[in-house]
């Protein structure tokens, strides 16, 4: 069985109560990480799950909200104690800055540091980014306010879809990458340049006919205002759900 846990479901400015949007994907004996909050390591062992066993990061684009808890979660896993490699998979706007990054905090003389790959991603729609015997994950350019990509994820055992727009102003290839899934996760930030409001979130899972929907990267504690998932109701006839953190979303 397959799992995908939201570890945080806030937007840009996090709260007590929810940490910034970030995912693990759980699918066989792999773990897969979807950006890198604040401090992942802690938001991994909420969940009970192990940081031996990410063997991908996934960074979609480089805002602080997403991709600043690098350095951080590389770090403390070496601290930590890690042996095994990881993959960071990422555009390579994201990757080259995300090395950078790095290169400040002098990760290069960190001794006996495990092996960490850079695994630059095409800048093109519906790319195979990583296939595994349990799990295929398709990237897709999105619309923000620099490069970013949203993700499909296909479970094979369980012949489940499940697809993260992650910070996108309403565009076709979100629509196209959640054809028919059976959870999209879609920001509900606002609607901004670059972002999506919850009624329009409803909009395009109602297009791409997506069956339920969960949404994410929204306003949290006291800076929740009025009823998202009631606005993405008027517009989605399916289930919506507003996502909290530490919510498992089981396929």
């Amino acid at each position: 069985m397959a799992e995908l846990i939201i570890l945080g479901a806030s937007n840009a400015v996090s709260t007590p109560e929810s940490e910034n949007t970030h995912l693990a994907v759980c699918a066989g004996e792999r773990v897969i990480l979807v950006d890198c909050g604040p401090n992942p390591l802690t938001r991994l062992e909420r969940a009970g799950l192990d940081f031996n066993a990410v063997s991908d990061l996934i960074l979609t684009h480089f805002h602080p909200d997403h991709a600043g808890g690098l350095p951080l979660f590389l770090m403390d896993m070496w601290l930590l104690g890690r042996k095994s490699p990881l993959v960071i998979h990422g555009l390579s706007y994201t990757l080259d800055r995300a090395e950078q990054m790095m290169g400040l905090f002098g990760w290069e003389e960190w001794p006996n540091f495990f092996p960490v790959e850079f695994r630059h991603v095409p800048e093109q729609e519906m790319n195979l980014l990583l296939e595994t015997p349990e799990l295929r994950i398709f990237s897709s350019p999105v619309e923000h306010l620099l490069p970013n990509i949203g993700l499909r994820f296909e479970f094979k055992p369980e012949n489940q879809s499940a697809a993260y727009s992650c910070d996108t102003q309403p565009c076709p290839a979100v629509i196209r990458l959640a054809r028919g899934v059976d959870t999209l996760l879609h920001e509900a930030s606002g609607p901004f340049q670059g972002h999506t409001s919850a009624a329009q979130a409803g909009e395009v899972a109602a297009e791409a006919g997506a069956k339920t929907l969960y949404l994410v990267h929204h306003p949290t504690g006291r800076f929740l205002q009025g009823n998202p998932a009631g606005e993405a109701r008027k517009t989605f006839p399916g289930p919506v759900i507003l996502a909290q953190d530490m919510m498992r979303i089981m396929f």
